[in-house]
């Protein structure tokens, strides 16, 4: 048997054996707790978003414009995706179609300026692998749920239920892949709605994700003495990002206070060495702009540390502003690693 015949069996059986759960629960009656929709899209009239999540920075995959792999039920080449990631799962209300419910979706998006990856409603497009690909256990993790379940509709299952936790299915399932401008950010969307579980609910489910670009929080890890000696001694620099400005600024953050302990602690323990403190920016802004900031910092650092008790002698700053990247200055991600401070030996 095929492997996507197998694994559509599969979830057949796997839903028939194990589901209807007998029991009185009650569709839910609101939304979850602290929950709120995406600024960027309104819910479908009359639905409840019954899971949500929401982290300020994390790592997610969706399709490219090739969308599933033609020998398994995978994306055929999955992007990876750092930022801002909201999830948001919605129940529509009883006898809304699924494709009602796309249709509606997806008009809205195109209005805001949609801008399609991918896009499936078949299974000849290949919405089958896609739902697979989805993988709806991993796309739930931590996902918080209302109270209820999804009580039958139809007359063959009154009284008996299903989980509502990502109770996606493949029955009727599409799925739409883009991007939307947001001001000066462009948001990464998925959008997937289908039969909530299976027709029986008589309800259609969309679960939507949406990655906002956004450069992950820095200094949020302190390089130790030990740490700084040995890669001075090993490469010749150690790159810090303990070391926290705000945009534009030369002033030195309190939150530095622990890294420059570890530095002047460093210089302390080998006082022979002498060091460049260089800045480095990314490439937003000009080159005159960035040389100015990128100095300004660097002179910052050899100040703090100067009344710390290493001897200026020992310290000479440099700014290089965006000349020596670290990563692409196309993503946000990549420049945050080139705005950094280095210790580098003399």
């Amino acid at each position: 048997m095929p492997l996507l015949s197998y694994r559509r069996a599969s979830a057949m059986l796997l839903s028939l054996a194990l589901a209807p759960l007998w029991s009185l629960a009650a569709t839910p009656k609101a939304d979850v707790p602290g929950s709120k929709d995406h600024p960027i899209l309104k819910r479908f009239s009359g639905s409840l978003l019954v899971g949500y999540a929401q982290q300020d920075w994390d790592q997610r995959e969706f399709p490219d414009a090739r969308g599933v792999a033609k020998d398994t039920n995978e994306f055929a080449h999955p992007i990876s995706l750092e930022g801002k990631v909201t999830r948001l799962f919605y129940l529509a209300p009883l006898g809304k179609s699924p494709l009602e419910v796309f249709r509606n979706y997806q008009q809205a998006l195109q209005a805001a300026g949609l801008k399609t990856t991918w896009t499936c409603e078949n299974e000849a497009q290949g919405c089958v692998k896609a739902y697979f690909a989805l993988d709806g256990y991993e796309r739930a993790k931590g996902m918080r749920w209302a109270e209820g379940d999804l009580p039958g509709a139809d007359a063959e299952y009154k009284g008996s239920s299903w989980n509502l936790e990502m109770a996606l299915s493949f029955e009727q399932g599409r799925m739409l892949v883009g991007t939307v401008s947001n001001g000066a950010s462009v948001l990464q969307l998925l959008l997937y709605t289908s039969a909530a579980d299976n027709a029986h609910t008589g309800r259609a489910a969309t679960y939507l994700e949406i990655v906002e670009p956004k450069a992950m929080p820095v200094g949020q890890v302190t390089v130790d003495a030990k740490a700084l000696s040995q890669g001075l001694q090993a490469e010749g620099k150690i790159a810090l990002y303990g070391l926290l400005f705000d945009t534009g600024k030369t002033e030195i953050k309190p939150e530095s206070n622990a890294q420059l302990d570890q530095m002047v602690a460093a210089l302390k323990a080998q006082p022979a060495v002498r060091v460049l403190i260089v800045g480095h920016t990314d490439n937003v802004g000009s080159i005159e702009a960035n040389l100015a900031l990128s100095q300004g910092r660097a002179q910052a650092v050899v100040a703090a540390m100067s009344q710390r008790g290493i001897a200026a002698s020992r310290l000479q700053a440099r700014g290089i502003a965006n000349f020596a990247p670290l990563g692409s200055n196309a993503s946000e991600a990549g420049r945050a690693r080139n705005r950094r401070v280095e210790m580098v030996l003399q």
